[in-house]
Parts: structure tokens; C-alpha cells; sequence
């Protein structure tokens, strides 16, 4: 067995590290590029979204490396999601492409005998213990917890940085150092380091950057190619930011859901415009913007592919909540065609456009 995954932010990071403590063979596909997209364009169905088209990619490029299995994620819909794994098993079945799949769905959806069935798949094939299984997926865990965390740092720090871009210079350090360490324990190691540096880095606590929220659709809010690298431009600009969506919240959110007791903020927050359920992350992104208000965010950014149902819904409410409470959201599109040209200049008339209204406010106009 050699194992792959599709990328999605630091997840194959978290991936390696957890692959290196079982001692399971595996390849990490090449980090998400035109190339990744073309390929996926080129035998994915036409109307499909972004993600999808992304992954065939990926694992077109991984299985060329050698993998012979593939794990992802799976859902029960109705976001179109829950069927990907159906699609792509059969798209690579046609391509002749011999690959099996391990499918990773939520508890309340396949059971927890299920579940841990289909990870006995993976680790059956390790050398190590049950106690060393146990500790390797531990520290994973812990390992996308931390770099979350740094992340997070990164992108709310860089509005106060007094040096520009050394929030930004120290986490591509950070991705680059980590992915090179060998073993869980050194990987864990420098990240506590990097979280340190993250903390050491001068700041300007008297500044009063504008602050904008990331919320929408969680495969192109956390895939940075998907989203053309719109944290990374925000902090060039100078902007705090911040996102709920990330690997590690994925994890505890969908492991707290059989108890309904998973982003209890969130479905309050959203209770007077989506009080239900609709698939994907839907009521994620209209409670968020309801907390990102709350919390004196200066405006907040929804992004989510083309032909995203759930988040559709999403955008046709944001509206009626930027107007309630006066709360600047401007929505994003994305897709193979989206123009890195016009996608700059919203986002640079937005950001022109909160800063102008900060101005106004502070002369009391």
C-alpha cells in the first residue's frame, strides 16, 4: 500500500506526520499549481466546482508517483461533496487507473464501527504497535493544531508588524522547515519553536490596521492556490485577519457533531437569517459574519466556487445582514477561469473602501 491525499492549506503536512509515525508508505502529491488544475480540467465534468477539479489533479499526479490508495474525507451531503468520492472513483476507474479508496465520513454518518473499520485499512499495513498507532495519530492531531495556531498568528499579526512582511517571511519558513523534519517529534519540536518566534515578532499595539474576516466555502477559504493566495496579498496590504475555517476546527467540529454540541456560537449567531442546516458550510458563513460584526471586524470576505449550492444560499443572504447591521461583505467567485487581474482589483477597491469608511468615522463624517 502506498497512500496519498488531496491538498487542502497545511493538511499534508498534519498528513506526513502522521503517515511518517505508522511507518505506511506514501506520496505527497506536488503542492496545488496550474498544472494540478489543467489536469483536472481536462477529465473532470465541465460544470463541476473548483475542489473537485483540483483533487482529480492531485491524485492523477500522486498515482503517476506510485500511490495506490487515496484518503479523503467524505461527506453525506446534501452538499454535492458527499458524492465526490463516488465521482472520482469512477472518473479515475475510466482514466484505467487502479486505485482504491479509504473514505473518512463522520460518526453520526456511517457509524463509529464504520469508521474505525475503514481506518484499520490504513493502519493495518504499519509495523508499529497499537500504542505507537495511537501516539502517531496524537500527534498529528496536535501538529495541525499547532500550525493552525501559527498561522492564525501570522495573519492577524501582520496589521500590526512593525517590520512589513515578517509575519508572512516567518510562516513560509515555518511550512518550509516543518515539511523537512523526519519524524512527528521533530516536526513537533520546530513548531514550538516557530510558535515562540511568531510571538517574538515587534509589533505596533497602538495601530488600528483594518480587520477582515475569511468566511465561506471551506476548500477554497482554506486552499490558498484555490483562493489565489488572498492571505497572503491581505497581508502584503497590511490587513489583520482571521478565519474560523481550519483543518483542526474541521476535526473537533465534525467529532463534536453527533453531540450537537459542535459551533454552538455559530448556530446562534446565524439563528435569525439560516437557522437550518443546508449542506456544506452554509450556516458557518452567515453566523460567522453575525460574529465577525460582533467582534468589530471592520468587513469580512466570502469566497466559495462556482456553482457552490450551499454557499449560493450564503451569498443571497449576506446582503440583508450587511445592511442590518452596516457591515461592508463582498463575495468572491472562483473558478478555473477567475482572472488574477480583476480578482485584485475588488479586493484592493474593497479594502480602499473600508479604509475610507474608517477615515470617515474617526473625522465624524
Amino acid at each position: 500500500m502506498k497512500v496519498t491525499i488531496p491538498h487542502m492549506g497545511n493538511v499534508y503536512i498534519a498528513a506526513k506526520a502522521l503517515f511518517e509515525g505508522l511507518g505506511v508508505d506514501y506520496v505527497i502529491p506536488p503542492q496545488n499549481s496550474k498544472a494540478a488544475l489543467e489536469i483536472g480540467s481536462l477529465h473532470a465534468p465541465e460544470e463541476i466546482c473548483l475542489p473537485f477539479k483540483i483533487m482529480v489533479g492531485n491524485y492523477i499526479q500522486a498515482i503517476e508517483q506510485g500511490a495506490d490508495t487515496v484518503i479523503v474525507t467524505g461527506s453525506c451531503g446534501p452538499c454535492r461533496f458527499g458524492e465526490y468520492c463516488e465521482m472520482h472513483m469512477n472518473l479515475l476507474k475510466r482514466l484505467g487507473y487502479q486505485v482504491e479508496f479509504i473514505v473518512v465520513d463522520a460518526p453520526k454518518a456511517i457509524g463509529l464501527k464504520e469508521l474505525m473499520a475503514r481506518i484499520s485499512r490504513l493502519t493495518e499495513s504499519s509495523p508499529r504497535s497499537k500504542g505507537q498507532k495511537w501516539r502517531a495519530l496524537a500527534q498529528a492531531v496536535r501538529i495541525m493544531g499547532l500550525l493552525d495556531t501559527i498561522e492564525a498568528k501570522a495573519h492577524e499579526k501582520a496589521g500590526y508588524e512593525k517590520v512589513r512582511g515578517s509575519c508572512k517571511h516567518l510562516l513560509r519558513k515555518c511550512r518550509q522547515e516543518v515539511y523537512r523534519c523526519k519524524t512527528p517529534e521533530k516536526m513537533l519540536k520546530c513548531l514550538h519553536d516557530y510558535n515562540k518566534r511568531m510571538d517574538e515578532i515587534p509589533c505596533d499595539n497602538s495601530a488600528r490596521p483594518v480587520r477582515i474576516a475569511i468566511i465561506g466555502e471551506i476548500y477554497t477559504v482554506i486552499e490558498p492556490f484555490s483562493n489565489l493566495y488572498i492571505e497572503d496579498k491581505l497581508m502584503d496590504y497590511g490587513i489583520s485577519t482571521k478565519r474560523l475555517m481550519t483543518p483542526s476546527w474541521w476535526v473537533g467540529n465534525t467529532l463534536m457533531s453527533p453531540t450537537r454540541l459542535n459551533s454552538l456560537s455559530i448556530k446562534k449567531a446565524s439563528r435569525d437569517y439560516l437557522p437550518y442546516n443546508i449542506g456544506g458550510h452554509a450556516r458557518e458563513c452567515v453566523g460567522e459574519a453575525i460574529l465577525s460584526w460582533k467582534s468589530g471586524f471592520d468587513g469580512a470576505i466570502q469566497i466559495f466556487p462556482m456553482g457552490c449550492m450551499p454557499e449560493i444560499v450564503s451569498k443571497a443572504i449576506l446582503p440583508t445582514i450587511a445592511r442590518d447591521k452596516d457591515f461592508p461583505i463582498l463575495s468572491l467567485v472562483v473558478d478555473e477561469m477567475t482572472g488574477e487581474a480583476g480578482y485584485i482589483t475588488r479586493i484592493e477597491a474593497f479594502v480602499d473602501m473600508l479604509e475610507r469608511r474608517r477615515s470617515h468615522a474617526v473625522s465624524g463624517y
